[in-house]
């Protein structure tokens, strides 16, 4: 049993990015026996499982948000403790650092088979089709908004945590699934402009792994990675509102 829910949040967000980053690398990367498949459809089912994987995992101990724009924006609702925030936040970065390195160690033959250096990064990050900031921006705040929005609907109060004062809200093991389908479905229909990261711990964890590994000719792009944070923050914020709103 899990009892602490940082730990959980921890191994859940770690086990999303090793599968998540995992099917990147299965599709993108030189000599994997994945690499001639369709990627799109491959990719937004793997992101949608790994959700669903890694939240029926660990929901019944954080409620397995996996996602700092997930959490704030349950906070922002009332459905989520606000002295849980900033452990929530930290636990999914450390998670999502460790499982894109871990997904990078299994894969590392391939990554040394592979030149394109643009594509061994979108193993790890996101960046735009076309790099307008503005539209960008957008892209990532409404798929975020749709994330949250959704999230909020679909579930219900399934966790409790001591010391808290409301009922805190999560994705639990019956509503992983749809909620994992919504991962799906913004992937097939609003990925295509910045490939929907959604989800700041999801692009900034391993960002800094691929800062981190030992390879040439690094295209990081630091200047484009406040979008798939501030993008996905600012969109759960506002599900959030709305919800509170219409109540």
């Amino acid at each position: 049993m899990i009892n602490n829910p940082y730990i959980a949040e921890f191994i859940g967000t770690a086990i999303l990015l090793l599968l998540g980053s995992g099917i990147g690398a299965n599709v993108s990367l030189n000599k994997t026996n994945a690499s001639k498949q369709t990627p799109w459809v491959m990719i937004t089912i793997a992101w949608g499982f790994a959700v669903f994987t890694a939240a029926f995992i660990t929901g019944q101990f954080s409620g397995a948000h996996l996602n700092p724009a997930v959490t704030l924006g349950l906070a922002v609702a009332g459905k989520f403790s606000y002295e849980l925030v900033c452990g929530y936040i930290i636990s999914q970065v450390l998670g999502a650092i460790f499982g894109s390195w871990l997904a990078y160690i299994f894969y590392i033959d391939h990554y040394k088979q592979t030149t394109d250096e643009s594509s061994v990064m979108g193993t790890f990050c996101t960046s735009p089709a076309i790099r307008n900031f503005k539209n960008n921006f957008f892209s990532e705040m409404l798929g975020t908004f749709i994330l949250v929005f959704g999230i909020l609907y679909m579930v219900k109060p399934n966790i409790i945590i001591e010391g808290t004062s409301v009922e805190n809200f999560g994705i639990g093991s019956l509503e992983a699934l749809p909620v994992g389908i919504l991962v799906w479905v913004i992937g097939l229909s609003l990925g295509g402009t910045t490939g929907y990261a959604i989800n700041p711990a999801r692009d900034l964890g391993p960002r800094i792994v691929y800062q981190l590994i030992p390879r040439k000719n690094k295209i990081s792009d630091w200047a484009y990675s406040w979008v798939p944070i501030l993008g996905p923050l600012s969109g759960g914020v506002l599900a959030g509102l709305l919800f509170v709103y219409l109540q």
